[in-house]
């Protein structure tokens, strides 16, 4: 019998070392269902011991009315310290958006890498094999795509070598949709558009982009401005190939780098990460062929980048 479970997207903390786990409001619920339903599995008596200890912030403020209403949109935080046993791995550095018995989706954090790069390095494979070892599952991760380490948003692993092949054969087959969200520098001269060029990796650890064939890569990006306040742009990016760094040369080409982006022009970092997430992701399911779309929340932080010019972001149709 196959088994699938859809999991509450939420959101992680963008670095280990930070207070608290800021979660986005989806839905309007009682704050203590909210905090059962974020950290799956803890009991009524465990969530009510984190208001109890005043671990819970609502918009900024200490809550600790276990029967206070959450409203959409509002912010929970909750703390990495409150001294009860609610922090496992999958709630620091990644949420479960699906599972099933051949692949699994996550929200992967920015700061971690898709892949081990040593043996102490943070990175979700372990951090899944680890999942996997805890919740007796006899499988592995195996990779079929990744994001760069400071990019956060969905990911997808397959649960065997079978399972990933099928993906690595003809990953853009079995991918129909895939965007990002980022926050970038300045305004955009333009609502959308799209860029196509050639992008060639570097000796020197960095992707250069031409409009020429210079050896490389043929890349095409579309994207669309959702918003700005003057200073930054809010704007959706859909790849049409997937390359490299493409979103982050090809955002800098535009003249507009990725917020926090330093390696490729940012100027300014007010957030202490790059912002730009992943937040779409829509295939067909190798094994029962059936087609499923995913998408997550904006991170907190770039909303507070465009607030208050900004309104409630609504995915473009496509």
């Amino acid at each position: 019998m196959r088994h699938a479970h859809r999991h509450e997207p939420g959101h992680f903390a963008p670095k280990a070392n930070t207070k608290y786990l800021p979660f986005l409001a989806q839905e309007d619920m009682g704050l203590l269902d909210f905090l059962m339903r974020k950290f799956d599995g803890i009991s009524r008596n465990k969530a009510k011991a984190l208001l109890s200890h005043s671990a819970v912030k609502v918009d900024g403020t200490v809550q600790t009315r276990y029967d206070f209403e959450v409203k959409k949109g509002m912010v929970v935080e909750v703390s990495r310290h409150s001294g009860n046993d609610v922090e496992e791995d999958f709630n620091q550095y990644f949420g479960i958006v699906y599972e099933d018995d051949d692949i699994i989706v996550v929200d992967k954090a920015d700061g971690v890498l898709s892949m081990g790069v040593g043996a102490d390095s943070l990175n979700m494979k372990t951090l899944l094999d680890n999942y996997f070892t805890r919740t007796r599952q006899r499988c592995r991760a195996h990779v079929v795509h990744r994001l760069d380490t400071r990019t956060s948003g969905i990911m997808l692993y397959a649960k065997s070598v079978e399972v990933q092949q099928i993906f690595i054969s003809d990953w853009h087959g079995w991918v129909k949709d895939r965007r990002y969200i980022a926050v970038l520098e300045g305004v955009m001269e333009q609502p959308e558009g799209t860029i196509e060029s050639w992008l060639r990796d570097t000796d020197w650890l960095k992707v250069v982009s031409s409009d020429t064939d210079n050896g490389g890569k043929w890349s095409s990006t579309s994207w669309h401005t959702r918003s700005n306040n003057g200073r930054y742009s809010l704007v959706e990016f859909k790849l049409q190939t997937g390359r490299k760094n493409q979103i982050r040369v090809h955002a800098e080409t535009l003249g507009h780098p990725v917020v926090g982006d330093r390696k490729y022009g940012a100027a300014s970092d007010p957030v202490g990460r790059m912002c730009l997430h992943a937040y779409c992701l829509e295939f067909i399911h190798p094994i029962t062929h059936e087609l499923l779309h995913f998408e997550t929340p904006i991170p907190v932080d770039f909303l507070k980048l465009v607030e208050p010019v900004f309104a409630p972001f609504r995915p473009k149709k496509h």
